[in-house]
């Protein structure tokens, strides 16, 4: 609602340009809010509890190797759905293929934005398996954040001028609306469930790993291809 406001007073006072489809704005902007809507209860009701449920009965059961694999299935199943990372892959793809960086095709751009897709996925998927080991080892958070940018400021000078810009903006749209209910009841559930862990201390942080790992894997990416 706040954007919609933001829009349709610049529409009308700074554009002052009339609406074209006032009917179809309406419809559309109605099917938004009430999308929205549902799906963050729908967050709320069922996956929220569930991902702050599978952290504490794993970590219960002191199989590190399984909480690690649902960790890493976690953010890559959550990321892989992500609609803004799909929305920015199949834009890429497209820009790639109008510069003549891959065929200029259908079969390439769908291959190019799937593998992109891929490469994000798996990142935030080791970022937070990563995350879950700093909570259960007790590792400090900034530590790996320092290493983390101290590794993409190296990185961006040999990655392809081309793919800088995605990487970046891969870290944002990793964690959306999707991801971010899912990892952060990952992370407190997890601090709860282990004694000497705080979860405002050490429950937190997850996200800050799934905006950071995506920028060097598509650099690589970038690099490799």
């Amino acid at each position: 609602m706040p954007i919609l406001i933001v829009v349709l007073i610049f529409q009308l006072l700074v554009i002052r340009q009339p609406l074209a489809d006032v009917g179809q704005l309406i419809i559309g902007s109605i099917m938004v809010v009430l999308g929205l809507t549902f799906f963050l209860l729908g967050l709320e009701q069922s996956l929220f509890p569930i991902g702050d449920a599978m952290a504490v009965s794993l970590a219960r059961k002191g199989n590190v190797f399984w909480l690690l694999l649902f960790s890493f299935l976690l953010g890559f199943g959550t990321t892989i759905a992500e609609p803004a990372l799909l929305a920015i892959t199949q834009k890429a793809a497209d820009i790639a293929g109008s510069a003549h960086m891959i065929e200029n095709s259908l079969t390439a751009k769908a291959d190019y934005a799937l593998a992109l897709r891929l490469t994000v996925a798996a990142s935030v998927g080791v970022a937070i398996v990563l995350g879950v080991l700093r909570i259960l080892l007790g590792w400090p958070l900034h530590y790996f954040i320092i290493s983390g940018y101290i590794i993409v400021v190296a990185m961006t000078p040999f990655a392809p001028a081309e793919i800088i810009g995605i990487a970046f903006d891969s870290g944002g749209v990793t964690t959306s609306t999707i991801t971010v209910p899912l990892v952060t009841a990952l992370g407190i559930g997890l601090a709860n469930s282990i004694k000497g862990r705080n979860p405002v201390t050490d429950g937190f942080g997850l996200i800050a790993f799934a905006s950071l790992l995506p920028m060097i894997f598509v650099m690589t990416f970038g690099i490799v291809r």
